[in-house]
Parts: structure tokens; C-alpha cells; sequence
């Protein structure tokens, strides 16, 4: 078990590419159980990593359905070694009002609920889950969205949980990532056990 990241760091680095030169690396997980944070001090332990946020490529409508969108606009230029251009959805407006270019990285993360999902694990080099259950995550993400966005989480978890029910993640998952007071443990995945 690790507490700092430098290891796993490592390890990531030492994979093969997955994504033409890129080693995709998706961090996953239910709302709320940390994903952000987590991908945010493993991009800096990987000298910056990008980061891409699958709340950049959701809209209102499609929670989910974002596959095909990150596979034309991240997946194949990325895969062909080219800077990738990828729309970032603004949830307040309501539409797509940015552009965000992405070039090859020898060690690129996606992030969100969903980025271990079956159309994007072809492409991934690992996949880390943050375990957490889905309750003990949807209450710290009420939390920390607070009452405004009460209408939106009462869609959300079913969105999520028939989400998981077509297309879990977690079993595929080659790690698991527990945050724990002084940093995280990451233990081997259920992936292993294949």
C-alpha cells in the first residue's frame, strides 16, 4: 500500500502507450468520491500531467453518452500523435463554449464517473478506481455542492446508478485507490484476479 504517489507514479510511467504514444491513465469512481482531487496530485507526481475532465465533455442531456465525442475529438488524434481539440461544455450557459487543445503526453488522465466505461478501456493503459461506496460518495458530494444543486443530484444518482448497472467499471479497475488521513493507498484491482 502507498501513501505517496511517487510509486504509482512510476509505475504508470514504466506501462506502454495504450493511445498511439500516449499511456491513458482513467482515474473513476462514483460523484463525490474524490476523482478530482486524486487526478489533480497524480498529475503533479507525473510531472503535470494533462488532466481531461469528463465534466467538460457531458451536457445536461447526455450525462453519459459522451463516448463518441471523446473518441473522435481526444482518442484519434491522440492515437495518430497529434494535438487533440476537444469542446468543453459550460453547464451554467448550457452549451459547448470552448475549445481545449490537448497534445500527446507520454502520460495523459481522464477523470470522471464513467472514464473506465467499456468504449474507452481498448485505449487505457490503467485504470484506477476510487473506492468509496456510491452513498459515503453522494453524501460528500451534496456537501460539497451544497442546496442549490439539490435538483440536479436527485437526477443524477439514477443517471449514475444505471450507468454502473450497463457498464461497471470498478471490475476492470487495476488499482484501487483508498484516501486515507495522511494520503492514499492504492491496492491491486480487481483486473488482477483475470
Amino acid at each position: 500500500m502507498e501513501r505517496d504517489l511517487a510509486p504509482l507514479a512510476a509505475r504508470l510511467r514504466a506501462l506502454p502507450p495504450s493511445c498511439g504514444p500516449v499511456r491513458l491513465i482513467a482515474v473513476d469512481g462514483h460523484a463525490g468520491s474524490g476523482k478530482s482531487t486524486f487526478a489533480g496530485r497524480l498529475a503533479a507526481a507525473l510531472d503535470d500531467a494533462p488532466v481531461v475532465h469528463t465534466d467538460d465533455l457531458a451536457t445536461h442531456e447526455e450525462l453519459f453518452a459522451w463516448s463518441e465525442r471523446f473518441r473522435t475529438q481526444v482518442l484519434d488524434p491522440l492515437s495518430r500523435a497529434e494535438t487533440a481539440r476537444y469542446g468543453v461544455y459550460d453547464w451554467v450557459r448550457g452549451e459547448f463554449a470552448e475549445e481545449r487543445a490537448l497534445a500527446p503526453a507520454p502520460v495523459v488522465l481522464i477523470e470522471g464517473v464513467g472514464a473506465g466505461r467499456r468504449a474507452l478501456r481498448p485505449y487505457l493503459a490503467c485504470l484506477l478506481w476510487m473506492e468509496l461506496a456510491r452513498e459515503h460518495s453522494w453524501e460528500r458530494g451534496r456537501l460539497r455542492d451544497g442546496p442549490d444543486l439539490s435538483a440536479f443530484w436527485s437526477g443524477w444518482i439514477p443517471a449514475e446508478r444505471a450507468h454502473f448497472a450497463r457498464d461497471p467499471s470498478r471490475p476492470y479497475a487495476d488499482f484501487l485507490v483508498h484516501q486515507v488521513e495522511l494520503g492514499y493507498e492504492v491496492r491491486v484491482g480487481p483486473s488482477a484476479a483475470r
